[in-house]
């Protein structure tokens, strides 16, 4: 399979080869979200890797920030410290929900579902837990723990941020931080669960499942879906 520059619906596809600075793709996104709100711009699903930063999300507590070994940035999206360094898979997902079902809630229960069922191509069970934002699965220890976070922003109908899945990243880099203010359970990854996954494998099975994710952005959100991170 090669990986499309168009996804249905005219959707711009962006597949960043090389770690892009997180303070240089926050200030590209907040443009392209308002662009997008104008009408002036396409929208964008953006997969990229990041050099090692922590992101705080307007929920964050200092407490929850144990070692500012990397750059801290604010990232504006809902939630509250999140970890995003090299080995993870970041998607940043811009889309009019104008043009969908208006439905905030629904718009992160399908970004959840995309990620959980392109997990199981992989032969890893993912799955949400109430309470708990993010992508959950079992770790090689038995116990919980998460593979995947999830962070949005919602600006005049028009999502930014998105999700972020751990494929090889360094886990001892989350020790710096309570991940998503949540003590009691690690993180994991595909590679230590015993999955070689490279990012272009990843990326083609992601976008693979991409029409079943456009195309629950037009159904209402099921009713035991969780609320969205932000909104405004």
């Amino acid at each position: 399979m090669t990986i499309p520059d168009t996804l249905p619906g005219d959707i711009e596809l962006r597949v960043s080869r090389e770690p892009v600075p997180y303070r240089a793709a926050l200030e590209e996104m907040q443009l392209r979200n308002a662009a997008i709100a104008a009408g002036e711009a396409r929208e964008l699903i953006w997969l990229l890797e990041h050099p090692p930063v922590y992101t705080a999300g307007t929920s964050a507590a200092s407490a929850e920030l144990l070692d500012p070994r990397f750059e801290v940035v604010e990232a504006g999206r809902g939630g509250r410290y999140t970890y995003h360094g090299p080995g993870q898979r970041v998607g940043y997902v811009l889309l009019d929900l104008k043009k969908r079902a208006r439905d905030a809630r629904g718009f992160v229960h399908a970004v959840e579902g995309w990620v959980i069922d392109t997990l199981r191509d992989f032969g890893v069970e993912g799955f949400r837990s109430e309470g708990r934002i993010g992508i959950w699965t079992q770790d090689i220890d038995g116990r919980e723990a998460k593979i995947g976070a999830i962070g949005v922003r919602i600006r005049k109908w028009v999502t930014m941020h998105g999700f972020a899945v751990n494929i090889r990243p360094d886990l001892s880099h989350f020790t710096g931080i309570v991940p998503c203010g949540i003590e009691e359970f690690g993180v994991t990854s595909l590679a230590r669960l015993g999955h070689d996954v490279d990012f272009d494998t990843w990326d083609k099975a992601l976008i693979a499942r991409a029409d079943s994710f456009l195309a629950a952005l037009e159904r209402p959100c099921p009713p035991a879906a969780g609320k969205p991170e932000t909104h405004e």
